[in-house]
């Protein structure tokens, strides 16, 4: 089972200046329960706990240290050595990865899009340490007040320059930026790209299940290059029966063979812990065939993120 799309943050070595407030996703009290370091040893036993044995680290933040942060760390190496922490090395043991290094199977990392170097961006990222783990790049759109941000001449470029260098994008997306991304996804049909968290629905508003602007995206958006994560969409509390409209839109849309899961954690943590968001979805598909099932918890963010059939270590 992959978990597919997770964040991993150490705030003893890392200011995230994002948690501090302002974000159109969260309240600021909601933010506020977040503030805390989450890392891998944090994630590692509710993963083994719930059945996941491997994941997808995604990024978290548009600052250039993140992605080599998460490369070292999927190549189980530390990328906070003591010295460097903020508290020296009495705050040292805070963010070993040890044995949990294995876990990580993949990253999704950044790199400015509307950089006239992409391509080599790209390439300088892989010959970091555990390089070989970086499986595509994402951007937070949802920072961006542009709505057609995604859909602008340099950002075309840097998608296509993703495409020549063999990497997925990650769309995180209100819905009212969802347009823009079916212009790239028409425009750069040869880059696969993956919706995060169902594209933003209202969940548990009971708003825009089947006929409005979110709904008419989706279906617009599910090109043969597109995939979805069930993911990000937890209602609180978190409950199946609030999320199955808007599942039911995108299982249409997409099919199993191109829906995976994600956990969100530790955002998900706002709605419910690790193991009951994990049963969350299970229960939202129990009534699809073994295959099917198979195809979301497993072999669709294998075959999207070329991850290896058996095991976290990259062919």
């Amino acid at each position: 089972m992959i978990d597919a799309h997770h964040h991993l943050w150490d705030l003893a070595a890392r200011e995230h200046r994002w948690l501090a407030g302002g974000q159109p996703w969260a309240s600021d009290e909601e933010l506020a329960r977040l503030r805390r370091s989450f890392v891998l040893a944090d994630l590692a036993p509710l993963a083994a706990a719930a059945g996941i044995t491997g994941t997808v680290v995604i990024q978290t933040v548009a600052e250039p240290w993140e992605t080599p942060d998460l490369l070292a760390l999927a190549a189980g190496r530390d990328p906070y050595p003591a010295q460097e922490k903020p508290g020296g090395p009495a705050e040292a043991g805070a963010a070993q990865p040890g044995p949990a290094g294995g876990l990580l199977a993949g990253v999704v990392g950044w790199t400015d899009l509307t950089a006239p170097a992409v391509a080599d961006a790209a390439a300088g990222l892989r010959e970091l340490p555990g390089g070989e783990f970086l499986r595509g790049i994402r951007h937070p759109l949802l920072a961006e007040p542009d709505p057609g941000w995604l859909a602008r001449p340099a950002v075309l470029r840097g998608l296509a320059a993703l495409a020549a260098a063999g990497l997925t994008f990650d769309i995180v997306a209100r819905p009212d930026q969802l347009p823009a991304a079916v212009t790239a996804a028409q425009s750069v049909p040869e880059l696969t790209m993956v919706l995060d968290h169902l594209g933003g629905p209202p969940a548990g508003s009971g708003q825009d299940r089947e006929d409005g602007p979110w709904a008419t995206a989706i279906r617009r958006l599910a090109a043969p290059n597109v995939s979805c994560k069930l993911s990000g969409a937890h209602s609180v509390p978190a409950r199946a029966g609030d999320l199955r409209p808007y599942y039911q839109t995108v299982l249409a849309a997409f099919g199993p063979d191109r829906l995976m899961f994600g956990s969100d954690w530790p955002v998900s943590t706002l709605a419910a812990p690790y193991g009951q968001v994990c049963d969350l979805y299970r229960e939202l598909t129990a009534q699809l065939s073994p295959a099917e099932q198979d195809a979301i918890f497993d072999r669709t963010a294998r075959r999207v993120y070329r991850l290896p059939a058996g095991g976290a270590s990259p062919a």
